[in-house]
């Protein structure tokens, strides 16, 4: 994908951050199929996706990275817990610069009857 959208969802200094937190993806130990496609390729397709609300199979070509590996990454990263870890980190980071105001935070929270539940 051009440069400047690329940078515009994965700036560098984000990068340095998720790097870390995604599992590495080895070559097939018996050989064949494609190259594999570097990360940040996909992890920026992926944020392009969950941005933009594109569907998967809509995903522009220009990004390099197909629907079929962009979704396959995806739901492994989620399986591996990779959006909770960067979460952390992000917060980290934010944290350590001084960005966080904590006096701004809201809890989300729910009281519901518990309908035949112990009294």
């Amino acid at each position: 994908m051009g440069g400047d959208l690329s940078q515009r969802l994965v700036p560098d200094d984000l990068w340095v951050l998720v790097e870390p937190v995604l599992p590495f993806f080895r070559l097939r130990p018996q050989g064949g199929g494609t190259a594999p496609v570097e990360q940040r390729a996909v992890f920026t397709a992926v944020v392009y996706l969950l941005t933009s609300g594109c569907a998967w199979r809509h995903l522009p070509p220009t990004f390099g990275v197909s629907p079929a590996t962009a979704h396959r990454r995806f739901s492994a990263w989620t399986a591996a817990g990779v959006w909770r870890r960067l979460h952390r980190a992000v917060l980290n980071e934010l944290g350590t610069r001084g960005r966080l105001d904590w006096g701004s935070v809201i809890v989300d929270a729910a009281s519901v009857r518990a309908k035949g539940g112990v009294h």
